[in-house]
């Protein structure tokens, strides 16, 4: 009888654990979507983009547009983290980074090459409500 309890013990443990591998990982989509980015005090003045990220493959991707420059600056890299994530971009012949850091639902605060002030707000759309 001791043998039987322990057989089904150990089938119980292995089916348990097979479950737990086919969950699929959590991704964490806080910065996918559009953000209004405030860069402050560049030696251009304040800078204001429009970045979007998407999840393309599990990564996010994505790329910035402005007033100054309508037409869309693709990211060469994007670095995730759980609270953070950072771009990287060419501007005028330079490789520029943004941090953004997860401030709450839908802001964000960093910096832009750890020297510029640099704040984000989630921009939402009417159709997001639905």
């Amino acid at each position: 009888m001791k043998k039987i309890c322990t057989l089904f013990t150990g089938l119980f443990l292995l089916l348990l654990s097979f479950h737990a591998k086919a969950q699929s990982p959590q991704t964490n989509d806080y910065f996918v979507g559009k953000w209004n980015v405030d860069v402050k005090a560049t030696p251009e003045g304040d800078k204001n983009l429009i970045v979007h990220l998407e999840r393309k493959d599990g990564k996010l991707v994505g790329f910035y547009t402005s007033k100054a420059r309508p037409d869309t600056v693709q990211f060469s890299k994007v670095e995730e983290k759980e609270k953070s994530v950072t771009v990287y971009f060419a501007y005028n012949g330079n490789d520029v980074y943004i941090r953004l850091d997860k401030k709450d639902d839908d802001h964000t605060a960093g910096s832009t090459l750890d020297t510029y002030d640099t704040t984000g707000e989630r921009i939402k759309t009417a159709d997001a409500k639905l």
